[in-house]
């Protein structure tokens, strides 16, 4: 897929990980989370159990039309009554402020746009307001809050994006991913479950918390598709080695590997980079508020939903059980690695063919040179 834009990876992290109303928005914004982390259709296929064909399809929908790909477009019903020029005007009058029209409020209500199109000067529009509603979902306009934004500061996006891209293209098998996942507290979680219609199964409500918070600090190697990981009490510098140190130990034989990670500051200390340098670990960092670029995100949101929600842990020491046995299930059950080598190494020699890269730019010609040679 083509590369995610700032806002585009975060708003897709945030689907992922805070959950979605909708289960069909969280599966496609799963799929395409981990297809933007370097995943292959396969393995993204598993994670979100669903038809190779199927990811395939919402990662090109995805590249012509965006984050509307989220919501796929269902047809049917009676013919519409609305010209395409009737439909365009409704949509701008939604989307403009009701202050630029000489309207006394801030935003529009389905009742108060459906009376202003009736009284429109020049142009009368009829519409019931179920019928307003529905041209307004099928055309993507929905009622949202208003957000903030932010772009990624960072002189070296580009590079550092390159150089992640590089690593899971020519070094898969040695490429690791690193993030802490939480905070985790002790509190009856929300979820959902099979149960008799009418009797949802329930869980109390908690207002004292003394447990305290923990973080999930989570390692995943790209080329095995395996994850595990350690709670601990706090993010920090000391802990961050340890997990470092144990990706380190999952490659034995001494050669060079490859950490994803944020630019959390204890991630970047001057004894983790003494000790990376030391021990042949070239940490590669995302850029600054473009964490979605991490491979591990992606699998953050099972985790969540299969461990976190509808979930009733009476203390830490039962939650970290629940989490390390979700990930032995989840390593017993993934896809054996040399079949994902064998795809891997295609996909990687087509791609070079076509001179795309992974966020859709044309390589340049010597590039391109270069790597049709190394697929050759």
């Amino acid at each position: 897929m083509r590369r995610l834009t700032d806002q585009e990876g975060q708003k897709l992290q945030q689907i992922v990980r805070r959950g979605s109303t909708s289960s069909v928005r969280y599966r496609r914004a799963m799929m395409l989370l981990a297809s933007a982390g370097g995943n292959r259709v396969p393995v993204i296929a598993q994670l979100v159990q669903a038809d190779e064909d199927t990811v395939r399809d919402v990662i090109h929908r995805f590249n012509e039309i965006g984050l509307a790909a989220l919501d796929p477009r269902w047809a049917g019903g009676r013919p519409r009554l609305l010209s395409p020029d009737d439909e365009d005007f409704v949509v701008a009058t939604a989307t403009t402020r009701p202050t630029k029209l000489g309207q006394p409020f801030t935003r529009w209500s389905i009742r108060k746009l459906a009376a202003y199109l009736r009284k429109v000067h020049g142009r009368v529009i009829r519409i019931g307001r179920e019928a307003l509603r529905s041209l307004l979902a099928r055309r993507g306009i929905t009622f949202q809050r208003t957000k903030t934004w932010k772009e990624s500061p960072d002189p070296d996006r580009d590079a550092k994006l390159d150089r992640i891209e590089e690593v899971l293209e020519r070094f898969p098998d040695r490429v690791f991913a690193f993030d802490e996942f939480g905070p985790l507290g002790i509190r009856p979680t929300a979820g959902s479950c099979w149960a008799e219609q009418g009797c949802p199964e329930r869980h109390p409500a908690t207002y004292h918390r003394t447990h305290g918070v923990r973080y999930f600090h989570g390692c995943y190697s790209i080329g095995d598709d395996t994850m595990w990981g350690v709670n601990r009490r706090k993010k920090g510098a000391a802990n961050t080695l340890a997990a470092l140190r144990s990706i380190r130990t999952a490659r034995p034989d001494g050669a060079p590997i490859y950490v994803i990670l944020d630019n959390l500051s204890a991630h970047k200390g001057e004894t983790i980079r003494r000790w990376a340098k030391k021990n042949r670990v070239e940490l590669c960092f995302t850029p600054t508020y473009a964490s979605w670029a991490n491979p591990i995100e992606a699998h953050f949101g099972p985790l969540r939903q299969f461990t976190v929600a509808n979930s009733n842990h009476r203390n830490h020491t039962v939650q970290t059980r629940a989490l390390h046995a979700y990930l032995r299930w989840r390593n017993q059950n993934a896809r054996h690695p040399d079949v994902l080598a064998a795809q891997r190494r295609e996909r990687a020699r087509i791609r070079s063919e076509k001179g795309i890269r992974w966020g859709g730019r044309p390589l340049p010609a010597e590039e391109l040179q270069v790597l049709k040679a190394k697929a050759a």
